[in-house]
């Protein structure tokens, strides 16, 4: 039974270090996603920023 009991413990722990790795793999991909998300709000801001100095400069040469 020795055997048997050895190899069923390599089993679980072979299963849970499969398991582990491919929750850290679907985590990497979620974090990628995020990050590339937080990336595009920004430029998205700053594109939004750029647009409203530009309206209001050309608002301020009106005035002139």
């Amino acid at each position: 039974m020795g055997f048997l009991d050895n190899a069923k413990d390599a089993a679980e722990a072979t299963g849970e270090k499969i398991g582990r790795a491919v929750e850290d793999t679907k985590e990497r991909i979620s974090d990628g996603a995020e990050e590339r998300k937080a990336e595009a709000d920004v430029k998205k801001a700053e594109a939004d920023r750029d647009a409203v100095k530009a309206k209001n400069e050309y608002k301020e040469g009106l005035r002139d």
